[in-house]
């Protein structure tokens, strides 16, 4: 149920729970009701309860979820945190996306980032953040004013691990080597988009992350929905409304497909669904491949997040396992 993060020493459930949703708006115009949420309080909670019980110990948020009221995904966060054992979880958050209409409030400056950590902070109820993403790359700042920013956050108790999300495989090393020479804390966790449909354009961001034993978090595990197996090759174009939502699902290479039509094979010979066997073969890289990946999973519906778990007890035969990995066609050693 629990593996060791990387190099950190932080014990984490093998799935963790992704909170993108949580309070986001149906439809994101800031001209629309801000009440229609994809996931409501009531739901966020419900989510949080029921992962808590399952023994998901690791949360995964942001400063900007929630939009267009930015912050609220972490305000749901908080409530719920309010009254329980603060040590008993793992709370990840990110800083960059605009906060406001200000020219300081986006990007990873020292102003902006040491407002959005006391942000963060207030809004989680919290003295402490385990996990601070740097959610982007930030091209206008140079990445010593940011690390070095963060640096005097760990020293002082406000961050005890310093991630980097969605990033390329230069950037992460520029990163570890700037901390290394200043004697900073390193970046120790990142955040890659990886699925078993999404592997070779992040081999070799993978192949530095395990040279330097950095912990990896995949978010968007099933392709968007995609691995979920609710998608066909006839399925019709979405409409206008849906196309945003959409896009990309019906335009995909045979190459996606071939490899969903195996996850579904799978999934029919093991009396499972396409989503346990899409999670359970990331999970199953722990023996198979040079890293340990966790899932960031983002369930919509209580269901949703018990088929997710459910992952979690299916074992993969290794035969099973390669017939997904060779679907996908040829990509580096370790991100097979």
């Amino acid at each position: 149920m629990y593996t060791t993060l990387g190099g950190t020493g932080l014990s984490v459930s093998r799935l963790c729970l992704g909170t993108a949703r949580f309070g986001r708006a149906v439809n994101t115009d800031r001209t629309r009701r801000l009440d229609e949420q994809i996931i409501d309080r009531e739901t966020a909670h419900d989510l949080l309860d029921t992962a808590f019980d399952q023994g998901v110990n690791f949360i995964d948020t942001a400063n900007s979820y929630g939009r267009p009221v930015e912050g609220r995904a972490e305000r749901y966060i908080g409530e719920w945190l309010d009254g329980r054992d603060r040590e008993s979880v793992v709370v990840a958050s990110k800083v960059y996306g605009d906060m406001g209409d200000g020219p300081n409030d986006a990007g990873l400056s020292r102003k902006h980032v040491r407002a959005q950590l006391r942000g963060t902070l207030d809004r989680l109820g919290t003295d402490y953040v385990d996990i601070y993403y740097l959610h982007r790359w930030d091209d206008d700042t140079p990445i010593t004013e940011t690390l070095s920013t963060l640096d005097d956050a760990v020293r002082a108790g406000r961050v005890h691990h310093i991630g980097l999300s969605t990033a390329a495989a230069w950037q992460l090393v520029k990163a570890q080597w700037t901390s290394d020479v200043n004697g900073w804390e390193p970046v120790s966790i990142t955040q890659p988009k990886y699925n078993a449909v999404h592997r070779a354009p992040v081999a070799p961001y993978l192949d530095a992350c395990v040279d330097s034993n950095v912990g990896i978090c995949v978010y968007s595990p099933l392709a968007g929905g995609f691995l979920t197996g609710k998608y066909e090759r006839s399925t019709p174009e979405p409409s206008a409304s849906r196309a945003s939502r959409d896009r990309g699902f019906l335009d995909r290479p045979e190459r996606d497909w071939r490899v969903l039509d195996t996850i579904r094979t799978v999934a029919e010979e093991l009396d499972a669904t396409p989503t346990q066997v899409a999670l359970a073969w990331l999970l199953a890289h722990e023996r198979h491949a040079a890293f340990t990946p966790i899932p960031v999973v983002g369930p919509r519906t209580v269901d949703q997040l018990r088929d997710n778990l459910s992952a979690l007890s299916l074992s993969l035969p290794q035969d099973a396992y390669s017939r997904i990995s060779d679907a996908y066609g040829h990509v580096s050693e370790t991100a097979r």
